[in-house]
């Protein structure tokens, strides 16, 4: 009875320690209308492997129509899709070097986020932007997530 007791307490230890911080960004406005189907099948990702970089300041996707009511986050948006077919989106900016201009990449050999600056790596497509290695996975820093809202009109909208 006593070695359950300790195998309980200690994975209630090991699970506590494991809070991924994924608030190191700061708060941005993030609004990317995707809502009628049209954008969604233009702009939107259908498959595993398959991304997207939404960066109003760049123009990226050079043809988005971009409006005064679109919001890219801090770094950039980078919106996938998860195993299970739904979209996923993360803010681009690396949570090591938290500034706008030091981004993740997706890599579509290995479906991770990669920060070529400090070395860490991300899951985007199965556990929500935790860090796999480098500098991330050492403090525990996460990408910060933004949601998907199914639309009515058949597509998404990425908001905060």
């Amino acid at each position: 009875m006593l070695r359950y007791i300790s195998v309980i307490v200690s994975m209630f230890a090991l699970l506590s320690c494991s809070d991924v911080n994924d608030d190191r960004i700061p708060v941005t406005a993030v609004n990317i209308d995707l809502g009628n189907q049209g954008y969604w099948d233009t702009y939107g990702v259908h498959t595993v492997g398959q991304f997207r970089y939404f960066i109003k300041s760049e123009k990226q996707p050079a043809d988005f129509p971009y409006t005064a009511m679109t919001y890219t986050g801090f770094g950039g948006i980078l919106l996938v899709t998860d195993m299970s077919g739904s979209p996923l989106a993360y803010d681009l900016a690396c949570p090591v070097e938290c500034t706008p201009n030091v981004r993740v990449v997706f890599d579509t050999s290995t479906l991770q986020a990669v920060c070529h600056k400090c070395g860490s790596r991300y899951d985007v497509c199965e556990f929500n932007g935790s860090p796999l290695s480098g500098p991330a996975h050492e403090h525990k820093y996460g990408l910060r997530r933004y949601r998907a809202v199914r639309a009515s009109a058949g597509g998404y909208t990425i908001v905060f």
